[in-house]
């Protein structure tokens, strides 16, 4: 598959088939991957792939919770600021609105929009998921390099013809998900990743991107002189 065709066929699915994926397939998939750049190749990632009997128990146990309607795990990083200023509080809005039409899922029933969040816990139906771990003592910088890392993957993934949905929401059930993996003390989960064929059955809109001048600025020679006329104009006002 063509990069460009990866990048923009990439997209959160949120419902795959059970349709096993071959471990090669994955094992080519993170070989590849573990090339992704990192600040002085620091390679802050550290994974975990889970598929079959364990996947399953998973499932079953963060069922569990879902249904005991029980509080979630304290997260242990802030997934968003509390006031989010525009345009960033516009987007994420949008973004909301244009998930659950496409449910059919109206405007304030949180009932129904939080039975559709509860498929998070399934890996919506897919049959392999990934996990992904950070250390605690790391910096920000290797937060990015990790942000890296998964979009590798997600690319890699759409050239074998498999979709992916990467889940912060895992943080909140990060306890059962350790029970399972039982990870180093020193790690933070940062997102879960589920893995599979996408259904094609459910419905979804794809959501929009800002347009380029909004979060593009080319500068080029032009605009550097442009900008030392009128620095120079300024100090000539003085």
């Amino acid at each position: 598959m063509d990069v460009y065709e990866a990048v923009k066929s990439r997209r959160a699915v949120r419902r795959f088939t059970d349709r096993d994926i071959p471990k090669e397939v994955l094992e080519r998939v993170l070989s590849a991957a573990a090339w992704s750049p990192s600040g002085s190749n620091l390679q802050p990632w550290n994974t975990y792939v889970v598929t079959g009997a364990a996947l399953a128990e998973l499932k079953k146990r963060a069922g569990k919770r879902v249904a005991a309607h029980g509080p979630w795990d304290e997260r242990e990083y802030e997934m968003y600021p509390p006031e989010l200023k525009s345009p960033y509080r516009e987007r994420r809005s949008a973004f909301g609105h244009e998930r659950y039409s496409a449910l059919g899922i109206a405007d304030g029933d949180w009932e129904a929009a939080q039975r559709a969040a509860s498929a998070n816990w399934d890996c919506f139906g897919a049959p392999a998921a990934l996990f992904c771990y950070i250390d605690r003592d790391l910096g920000v910088p290797q937060w990015a390099d990790v942000g890296m890392y998964l979009q590798t993957i997600m690319l890699l993934l759409r050239g074998e013809g498999l979709h992916s949905c990467t889940q912060m929401a895992w943080s909140v059930y990060r306890k059962t998900v350790a029970e399972i993996l039982n990870p180093p003390k020193g790690l933070i989960l940062f997102c879960g990743m589920s893995i599979g064929y996408e259904d094609v059955r459910e419905p979804y809109m794809r959501t929009g991107r800002a347009p380029l001048n909004e979060t593009v600025t080319f500068v080029d020679s032009t605009s550097q002189r442009l900008a030392q006329t009128a620095r120079d104009d300024l100090l000539l006002d003085v």
